[in-house]
């Protein structure tokens, strides 16, 4: 892979001194005006074999709710996302509901009966044919380009050639981060890939691997005390700050594109870890079905796509996010975490 110097400068946890900044610029735009300019080459279409249609009963004023998830691209957590596809198209996901929502944390979905301290019957049999998953799957080997040139001389003149080229920040603010960045909290380093956050580090021997992390809206399995790695019948999203802690503990699948305020507006549940208690039964959203978009009839399929990370647009976009500098803001921030540069999705323009 490939990746802009630009945008992995951006995309760090940058834990440093304070660095005398630019007064802020005037009419300098916003990440979203930055998007906004992008070309039509830079979006990539979202096959509709990678999105699931879920559909949730009405709300209470009997508008209807769909929520629209986009599943993980290969090579990451592909077991998981089989099965998710055989959990949809036997059906099964049909009739369950979402049983747990804790605030600032996560909105959890699947049988009522399964794993729940509320449960009042049988749970559901799963289809034949569910993989079973290692822990070991929760990270991925993945060939990774060094990050810099090899001499400092090198990585400074890199550098500089993109300030001049690009409006990165100021030379000595620049070298500060090169100088001082260990990565995040979670990660040796984080980056995009294919669209998506992802942590990196050591794996057994001289291996590197990576790992999807657990950013706003990003979709996990629920599973079990460890060696349970879940199967996909129970699924999650995160609603609240990113519980990082989480990542290379449990699978994530996929992220929500379209639908996320139908979960995140949800009531919240009084029992532990923010299940539903049996006097709350009636909070429990019904979920009508789940569907791989592409087995839905062609004028049905929902159409996304995503901004490439490797474009030159997505590279000012996330320096902007980690940068602000349209009027409104004051000081740069200097840095951003992985989290906090969304990778842009849209509906795709009508053909």
């Amino acid at each position: 892979m490939i990746r802009t110097l630009t945008a992995i400068l951006a995309t760090l946890t940058l834990p440093y001194p304070a660095v005398a900044q630019d007064a802020p610029r005037p009419n300098q735009p916003s990440p979203n005006q930055i998007v906004a300019e992008a070309s039509a080459d830079e979006w990539v279409a979202i096959p509709a074999e990678d999105l699931l249609v879920m559909t949730l009963a009405p709300d209470r004023d009997g508008e209807p709710r769909k929520v629209v998830i986009q599943l993980m691209p290969e090579p990451f957590s592909q077991g998981w996302v089989a099965n998710i596809r055989t959990l949809a198209r036997a059906g099964w996901y049909d009739g369950i509901s979402v049983n747990r929502v804790q605030d600032n944390y996560v909105v959890q979905w699947g049988d009522p009966n399964y794993d729940n301290p509320e449960a009042e019957g049988a749970a559901k049999s799963l289809p034949e044919g569910l993989r079973v998953m290692e822990e070991s799957d929760y990270v991925a080997p993945f060939e990774i380009q060094p990050l810099y040139p090899v001499t400092a001389t090198q990585r400074m003149s890199a550098v500089a050639d993109l300030i001049e080229r690009g409006g990165m920040p100021d030379l000595p603010q620049v070298r500060q981060i090169i100088e001082r960045q260990q990565g995040d909290s979670y990660a040796v380093e984080t980056m995009m890939i294919k669209g998506w956050p992802f942590g990196a580090g050591a794996g057994e021997g001289s291996s590197e691997v990576v790992w999807p992390v657990h950013c706003y809206g990003m979709v996990g399995v629920g599973r079990g005390m460890s060696p349970d790695t879940g199967s996909g019948a129970e699924l999650y999203t995160v609603i609240g700050h990113a519980p990082r802690h989480l990542d290379r503990n449990i699978a994530l699948v996929g992220r929500i594109v379209s639908g996320m305020e139908h979960l995140s507006s949800l009531p919240r549940g009084s029992g532990a870890l923010g299940f539903y208690t049996s006097e709350e039964t009636d909070e429990r959203t019904p979920i009508r079905s789940i569907r791989v978009a592409s087995d839905l009839p062609a004028a049905e399929q929902p159409r996304f796509e995503y901004l490439s990370t490797e474009s030159e647009t997505f590279a000012r976009y996330a320096e902007a996010r980690a940068n602000r500098r349209d009027p409104f803001f004051i000081v740069p921030a200097g840095g951003a975490d992985i989290c906090n540069i969304p990778v842009p999705v849209r509906t795709s323009p009508a053909d």
